[in-house]
């Protein structure tokens, strides 16, 4: 009979940050997986939202199986912090801060994590799928013994899922476990073969310096790209054809991004954190940080040279921080909006995802803009006929002109 209720109980989790852009989509994924997920948040009002079937963000595939785990009871949506106690299993995706220097604040993190642990029971696993700063994993290791909590097995288990995919990555990504302890690894391998199609195991330290370094290497890859833009621009070279011409039939320049704002709440924060780490030693990732959120003010010294933006309406597509989403975290859309503002007569806004007040309709920006600068590439754009000339950096846009 003991067996029996500890077994069921290995098959209940808690996700804390449970209905945010990581922690919504994983526990709807392991909820159809068979186990019991109870979303953990703060946020009573996407609490509610979730609660009524109602995805708070977009996210491929979402809608229909929100709709099918909470009709089979196996996922709900809490602000009841009790519910850590009675799961087998409690995973952490909050999100971790860094301060005015872009430092890590290892100190915020470690009080949640505190309050969480202290809601904890001996025998749980608990599963950190945050980005962390190097070290955090191996240090709460130590911190559980000296709590007298080391009955709790821990591992590190980033998430590496592009925004918006999370459905189907989670089930074709291997999974990478950084156990505290064999024991601890193995359970979080256990637990994570019910999504992923392979386990990959690494020290915790590890772990954590590979979630850091995949979100460092697309980062630096678009700087890359990026000042390769401001270059061909300088010697009045057209770099959309140039980056065509590299990736035709030629393998080795497939990883060759095209030029465009490079932002969302990980890239950036995370090269920054790599450097930290690094005691400001990474140089590639300060340096890639100055090109790429420079971009948006470079930009607009290019579109100044062929406008009058003084004497111009600008109207600014897209203000979400990447296609077809409707996540402005870190977008750098804002502050190119920012920039305009200072050298144009003015500025209108408009997205097709995004909720903000401060936009307009997009017929509206359509009808009054006397230039179109495309700060998002939304796939919906490239149908629509322009009456003004547009300006795309990424050159996704059919009737740029």
């Amino acid at each position: 009979m003991t067996t029996s209720t500890s077994s069921t109980k290995q098959k209940t989790i808690a996700i804390v940050g449970g209905c945010g852009h990581v922690g919504l989509p994983l526990g709807m994924a392991f909820a159809k997986a068979g186990y019991h997920v109870h979303l953990l948040d703060i946020n009573a009002q996407t609490v509610a939202m979730v609660m009524g079937g109602k995805m708070p963000f977009v996210e491929e595939g979402a809608d229909a199986l929100l709709t099918e785990v909470l009709a089979s009871g196996s996922l709900t949506a809490t602000t009841d912090t009790s519910v850590l106690k009675d799961v087998g299993i409690v995973i952490v995706t909050i999100g971790t801060p860094v301060d005015e220097y872009l430092d890590p604040s290892v100190g915020t993190f470690d009080a949640a994590l505190h309050t969480i642990i202290g809601q904890m029971s001996q025998g749980q696993l608990l599963v950190l799928r945050s980005t962390v700063f190097p070290g955090v994993t191996d240090r709460l290791g130590r911190q559980l013994s000296s709590m007298q909590k080391n009955d709790i097995d821990l591992a590190y288990c980033p998430e590496r899922i592009v925004q918006g995919e999370s459905l189907h990555e989670l089930t074709q990504l291997p999974q990478l476990i950084g156990g505290y302890t064999e024991r601890a690894g193995e359970r979080a391998a256990t637990l994570f073969k019910s999504l992923a199609p392979t386990t990959i195991f690494l020290r915790p330290v590890e772990a954590e310096l590979a979630k850091l370094y995949a979100n460092a290497w697309r980062y630096i890859n678009f700087a890359i790209s990026n000042q390769f833009w401001v270059i061909a621009q300088e010697f009045g070279a057209d770099f959309a054809k140039i980056h065509s011409a590299l990736r035709q039939d030629y393998p080795r320049m497939k990883s060759f991004a095209r030029a465009g704002f490079a932002a969302g709440p990980c890239l950036l924060k995370d090269t920054m954190q790599l450097g930290a780490f690094d005691h400001g030693s990474f140089v590639l990732g300060q340096s890639a940080m100055m090109i790429n959120e420079g971009l948006p003010y470079l930009w607009v010294q290019q579109i100044k040279k062929t406008y009058d933006l003084s004497t111009m309406n600008v109207g600014l597509l897209g203000m979400a921080f990447k296609p077809n989403s409707d996540d402005v975290r870190s977008s750098l859309s804002y502050k190119l909006r920012k920039v305009l503002i200072l050298e144009s007569k003015k500025v209108l806004c408009a997205d097709p995802y995004v909720q903000d007040p401060q936009l307009m309709s997009q017929e509206d920006v359509l009808a009054q803009a006397d230039l179109i600068v495309i700060g998002t590439p939304h796939d919906c754009y490239r149908s629509l006929a322009f009456r003004q000339p547009v300006v795309d950096i990424t050159n996704t846009i059919s009737s740029t002109r």
